[in-house]
Order: C-alpha cells, then sequence, then structure tokens
C-alpha cells in the first residue's frame, strides 16, 4: 500500500528543516515513510491525499503516562503528591482488577491519545497490589487493537513503602507501621522472570509494543533491584524509566537517606546512564544537570501533572542548554486528567516563561515541538525509528485541517500548533503507515461501545475504591506532617516562594 500526501505543509523535526515549516510531498510505502521532500509523482496504484490546507506532523510521543490512573480521572484535587498517591495509589486494601477492566482502562488512554495526535506511549503502569501476566496482557490487547504504538512497563518497587518516605517511622503509629510492613514486597529474582517472560510475550508485538524497565524510583527500590533492572533494560533494548526529584519531600529524601542528591545516588550505582530517563526532575541541582548531561539521559517533563499536584517547576532552560534531552508526558490520567499532549505543549510553553523576566529564555514553540516528537522518541529509545518525518522511519504522522477556526488567520505554524491547536483540527493520523484516525474518528475500534461498557462497570468500582480511600485516609494526617517538615526544610533550592515567577529565576 502507497499513499501520496501531496501538497502538504509540513514541519518535519528534522535535522535539515527542525521545526520550519515547508510545502512539500510525503510518501508512505508499508509501514515506513519512503519521501520527504519535493513533489514527486503519485506512483501507479497509489492513495493520493490532496494535501492543501493540511499541516502534517511527526506524531506526538506521550513520554511518561500511568493508564492506572484512568479510572481516577477528575477524581482528586489540592492535593500533594505524597498525599494523593494514599488515594490513587493506595498503602492498604488494594484487590487486583480484572483484566477486562484493566483492557478499558487502557483503550480511555489510548483513544484519547490517538484523536490528540499522540501516536506512542511511554506506559508506566503499576498495578496494585501486584501485577500478574493476565493484567499486562490486557494492556498490550488493547493497545494492539486500538493501533497506536507503546511502551509498556512492569513499574517495580522492593522497598517497603514506609522506607520510601523520610521521617515516616517517626510520625506513624506503631499499629500502622505492623500493618504496612505485613505487606510483601517483591523481589530482584521475582521482578526479572516476569519481566524476561513479558518480553517473550510481548516485546515488538506487532511490530509497535515493547516491554518498558521502569523501577519506581531511587528511594522505593534496593541498590540490587536498581542495578539489575538497567542491566536488563540494556539487555533487551529498553528505556530504563524512573522517578527522579518530583517534590521537595523527594529532595530532602536524598538527603535524608544517602547524603547527596537522588541523581547523585542513581549515579553512583552506574544507572544514570543514555537508557535513563528520569520522569519529573523538578527539584535537581546544577550540579545533577551537569550529572545527567553528561551521561547523555533523558527527562519525561510533565508540566501540567507538575501544577495540579503543587510539585514545582522543571528548570526547562537549564536542561535544554545543559544538552539534556527533554520529552514531555502527561503523566496519570488523574495527577492531569487528561492523556492530550496538546494541552501538554501549550502549558509547557507558557509555563517558563514565568520562572524568569529574561525573555530570551523562554522557549520557543519549536523548543516544544521537539520535545513533543523527538524529544519524547530518543527518550523511548526509539530516536530511530520514530519522532521525525524522514525517509526509512516509520510511518507515525499527523494530519491537520488548515482550515480550522484554530488555524484562522493563519500565521506562524509553530505558535499555532503550540498555542491554538486543541486536537479538533486533527484529520489523520497514520501510526505504522495505518491510518488509525480518519476524520478524526477512530477507525480500529468502537469508540462508543467501549466507552459504555466502561461506564457500566464504574460503579462498582467506584463504590469499592470509596472503602480503599477510607482505610487509607487513616495515613493522611502523619504524611501531611512529613510534607509540611520537608517543605520547610531549605536546601538551596527556592522553589517554594510566595509567587510561581520566584520559584526558578534563571
Amino acid at each position: 500500500m502507497i499513499t501520496h500526501i501531496a501538497g502538504a505543509n509540513i514541519i518535519a523535526v528534522d535535522k535539515e528543516h527542525g521545526t520550519r515549516p515547508f510545502v512539500g510531498d510525503i510518501l508512505i510505502e508499508g509501514q515506513k515513510i519512503a519521501h520527504v521532500g519535493a513533489a514527486v509523482p503519485t506512483p501507479d496504484g497509489a492513495k493520493k491525499i490532496d494535501g492543501q490546507n493540511r499541516l502534517v506532523t511527526p506524531g506526538l510521543v506521550n513520554g511518561h503516562v500511568h493508564s492506572w490512573e484512568a479510572m481516577f480521572k477528575g477524581r482528586f484535587d489540592n492535593m500533594p503528591l505524597e498525599i494523593w498517591m494514599l488515594y490513587s495509589y493506595p498503602i492498604v486494601g488494594n484487590k487486583a482488577l480484572d483484566p477486562r477492566l484493566i483492557y478499558l482502562r487502557s483503550m480511555i488512554v489510548a483513544m484519547e491519545s490517538l484523536k490528540n495526535g499522540v501516536t506512542c506511549l511511554v506506559d508506566d503502569i503499576i498495578e496494585l497490589p501486584t501485577q500478574g501476566m493476565e493484567a499486562i496482557d490486557a494492556v498490550f490487547d488493547a493497545y494492539d487493537e486500538v493501533g497506536i504504538r507503546a511502551n509498556v512497563s512492569g513499574n517495580i518497587m522492593d522497598r517497603p513503602f514506609i522506607d520510601t518516605i523520610p521521617f515516616t517511622r517517626e510520625y506513624l503509629p506503631a499499629d500502622l507501621i505492623e500493618e504496612v510492613l505485613k505487606i510483601e514486597t517483591a523481589t530482584v529474582k521475582g521482578y526479572l522472570d516476569f519481566a524476561t517472560a513479558a518480553v517473550k510475550k510481548h516485546h515488538n508485538r506487532s511490530d509497535r509494543l515493547r516491554y518498558l524497565v521502569a523501577p519506581s524510583g531511587p528511594q522505593r527500590c534496593t541498590d540490587e533491584m536498581l542495578k539489575a533492572t538497567h542491566d536488563f533494560a540494556r539487555e533487551i533494548k529498553s528505556s530504563y524509566h524512573i522517578h527522579v526529584l518530583e517534590t521537595k519531600v523527594q529532595a530532602v529524601t536524598g538527603r535524608e537517606f544517602y547524603g547527596k542528591t537522588l541523581v547523585e545516588y542513581i549515579d553512583s550505582l552506574g544507572v544514570l546512564s543514555d537508557l535513563t530517563t528520569m520522569a519529573h526532575s523538578i527539584w535537581v541541582t546544577d550540579s545533577d544537570i551537569a550529572r545527567m548531561a553528561e551521561r547523555q539521559s533523558s527527562i519525561a517533563h510533565n508540566p501540567i501533572s507538575n501544577q495540579k499536584l503543587g510539585a514545582g517547576i522543571a528548570p526547562f532552560r537549564k536542561l535544554l542548554d545543559a544538552g539534556v534531552n527533554v520529552a514531555l508526558g502527561s503523566d496519570g490520567i488523574s495527577s492531569n486528567d487528561t492523556s492530550r499532549m496538546l494541552d501538554v505543549m501549550h502549558v509547557a510553553g507558557l509555563l517558563h516563561k514565568v520562572t524568569t523576566p529574561n525573555y530570551d529564555r523562554w522557549p520557543s514553540a519549536g523548543e516544544v515541538i521537539h520535545a513533543a516528537t523527538m524529544g519524547g522518541a530518543r527518550s523511548a529509545q526509539q530516536h530511530t525509528e520514530i519522532g521525525s518525518l524522514e525517509k526509512g522511519k516509520r510511518a507515525d504522522l499527523v494530519l491537520f485541517d488548515l482550515e480550522t477556526l484554530n488555524f484562522t488567520p493563519q500565521n506562524s505554524l509553530e505558535n499555532h500548533l503550540v498555542y491554538c491547536e486543541n486536537g479538533s483540527s486533527i484529520d489523520k493520523v497514520f501510526v505504522n503507515g495505518e491510518v488509525v484516525v480518519d476524520g478524526g474518528e477512530l477507525t480500529k475500534v468502537n469508540e462508543k461501545a467501549l466507552l459504555q461498557e466502561l461506564r457500566g462497570r464504574y460503579e462498582a468500582f467506584s463504590a469499592h475504591h470509596a472503602g480503599v480511600e477510607k482505610l487509607n485516609r487513616r495515613f493522611e494526617p502523619y504524611f501531611r506532617k512529613i510534607h509540611e517538615r520537608c517543605c520547610g526544610q531549605d536546601i538551596g533550592l527556592n522553589r517554594y516562594s510566595a509567587t510561581p515567577a520566584e520559584w526558578y529565576m534563571t
């Protein structure tokens, strides 16, 4: 099958053009791009798409999302991370979801993503109390059927939860500590056995789906687990995806647990590398940033989630200037409440303008687009396959209708994409050369039926989770004290000042 997109406006994000738009043709042969550039004749038998009044971009890459949270969309607000996790990732009272509900949950994320121009997800899944093969099967099945590209994790932690946050044994009463310590923790061998089986079953499935190695965070894993999972990531050519320095509590954690920053700590273990993507990386020091650049690691920047949880503002400009690869992510569908990456791009373009009055250092629309495409592809270890429109790469691309309100009147296409577009102009989405969204509608699944099925199952789920929330509410007064104590400490990074503009002056 050959598709010829003729005379389109193109933002290729390639070495020649970067994010500067140009007019040209694109040929898709099978799963790959065969031509991008000057006008060419339509090959015999090809399907021709008139590109006039169309903008073609690489598919967006969501560099960090938790599909687990889709069941909590719109459920929580005004909680910092360590409090919010008590309800969205509860410590006690969990029971495994049945595979069909996991399938529907994953579909919600995939459908919203594709309709918003996202062709690749980095989905860091945390199943509680533990992740079984049926659970991960359900996620892979959903993403396979809807047609999206995805890296799907088995998120892992092998330290007792109360030993992942400082001061818990000082504040929590003995009965709660005893209750938590009864919960069985994972083992390195157990995880590697599971991951090996998951890789055998799903890695490179449908030529779109991969298994992702994702230790939850340095403070949540033993040294042995951190090292073993990094070795395993290298073996299967996966990204090494890990949460690092998301909150000020985590900044204090590094000092309290290890006498150094969490970036220094993982570097000392040899797991800060070119494979490593650190989700968030808000509370990093200048020295941390230099280490990250030297090791050629990436960050997944989640500007909407970071704001909703009051976590702070990542030093976007410093990271870019140092040479750290920056991807963009929505984060979970509870700490953000959607997986729409065009929203994330919009906020990323705006947020960092309030961090400094030096407007020469504000992000450009082109930098935001690069982070949402090539930055995400590099973070996922797929930059040789996706992230830009170039000959030989996978045909993951998005066609926007330029005759919509969002592009009228038309000025800078880069600015329109970041600051005006909300997904309503998307006409077609290709993944691996296949049209998975056409006329703004999904082509491979029945969206209406899937939404109806999930709504029919949600009342029972919500009632059960309300009971889980009640159990975990017992921990909140003590975690509030820990949050307040950590946020009151001076760690040399002024990001909790009276106004957001003073959080990170550069």
